[in-house]
């Protein structure tokens, strides 16, 4: 019997794929994360069968129900040979729910071409003639938000994990991804991320922030003796990139335990990563990562620099089983100030009483 697997897609993580042309399986979807998380969570609603999914950190607690904790399941050893900050990312209330593929941080790819001096906070961009390439809307609208509130030493959480969106740092991070917005293509508000990197490598923009799995593309594109990386852009106090992990889980639903098993420990070893590594991913097992040997002197800047971003700026969500919904509330209030029919300080008003309504569902 076929394991039913789905995975999420795009140039960044396709390139792991090969590995279940060697197993007995059924695809039954592959997509970008939106739209995977929402069939995964009709299919699972459903009671449908999925044997193992893509997911990830920030998106696991939300799943938590249809998740099956792992601890029993994997062996410890294996484990052990993950780095223990993407362990803990991908741990909900004590509990193993997903097992970690890859570290995702941003940093920021620029037209060294273009650009003689690179712009080091978002002040320097707005202030400057580079035309910022961002997502417009779905969670990398949402998380370079998040990037500008944290970096501006504003907060969305307070520390009892209730939401703070109405606040200055709010405000202020809106009207700058505006402003941005207005120097680049009027349609920048329909980006997601492969988007960002199309534009990016078309020449429509100068600089955008990536993951790391964008490097396949950047180093095979027609402009990679020009593009050159260089940290994310920091804020008026802090220098940061929104992170998580990438990862994989069972769900409830699995039929075949015992082969779902043995595919994920597959998935885990130094061999599978190192792949998912070959393309640019910070994959998750430490002695598959330290085994890269850079390409060239850009691949080894992007390594440094990335390896630097994960020591000292990225930073996460709190794990909460309801963030998705504050998530989608509000990059949408936000794609509507990219596109002039609503003002920042009505978006963050309105996203503090949606967030605050879906917090008191959740305590009642």
């Amino acid at each position: 019997m076929a394991l039913r697997i789905a995975l999420v897609g795009g140039p960044m993580y396709d390139h792991l794929y090969s590995i279940f042309d060697e197993y007995d399986v059924e695809v039954i979807v592959h997509d970008d994360h939106p739209t995977l998380n929402r069939k995964i969570a009709e299919m699972l609603t459903a009671g449908e069968r999925i044997d193992l999914l893509s997911t990830h950190s920030k998106y696991a607690p939300s799943q938590a129900s249809w998740l099956r904790p792992l601890d029993s399941l994997v062996e410890t050893s294996a484990i052990d040979d993950l780095a223990p900050l993407a362990v803990d990312l991908c741990r909900y209330q004590g509990q193993l729910l997903t097992i970690p593929r890859l570290i995702d941080v941003r940093i920021m790819w620029l037209r060294s071409d273009r650009v003689a001096l690179a712009p080091t906070t978002w002040d320097d961009l707005i202030n400057s003639p580079v035309k910022f390439g961002f997502p417009g809307k779905e969670s990398g609208l949402f998380g370079t938000f998040y990037e500008m509130v944290v970096g501006a030493g504003g907060r969305i959480f307070d520390d009892d994990e209730q939401p703070c969106f109405n606040s200055n740092e709010s405000i202020q991070a809106i009207e700058t991804l505006i402003a941005l917005a207005q120097k680049t293509d009027s349609d920048l508000p329909t980006w997601h991320y492969d988007q960002v990197d199309a534009a990016l490598l078309s020449g429509t923009t100068d600089a955008s922030g990536a993951w790391p799995g964008a490097w396949g593309s950047i180093h095979a594109s027609e402009f990679a003796e020009v593009l050159r990386p260089h940290r994310y852009p920091s804020g008026a106090k802090r220098w940061v990139s929104y992170a998580g992990c990438h990862a994989w889980g069972i769900p409830t639903t699995c039929s075949d335990i015992d082969g779902t098993t043995a595919l994920l420990h597959r998935l885990m070893s130094a061999e599978v990563h190192g792949l998912d590594a070959s393309g640019g991913n910070m994959c998750a097992h430490v002695e598959a990562l330290s085994q890269v040997v850079p390409v060239n002197d850009i691949d080894q800047q992007r390594l440094t620099i990335t390896r630097e971003t994960i020591n000292q700026a990225m930073i996460t969500y709190p794990s909460h089983i309801r963030f998705p919904e504050v998530e989608d509330a509000g990059w949408m209030l936000m794609n509507e100030t990219l596109r002039g029919l609503r003002s920042p300080q009505d978006a963050v008003q309105t996203l503090q009483i949606v967030a605050e309504k879906v917090f008191a569902t959740d305590r009642s």
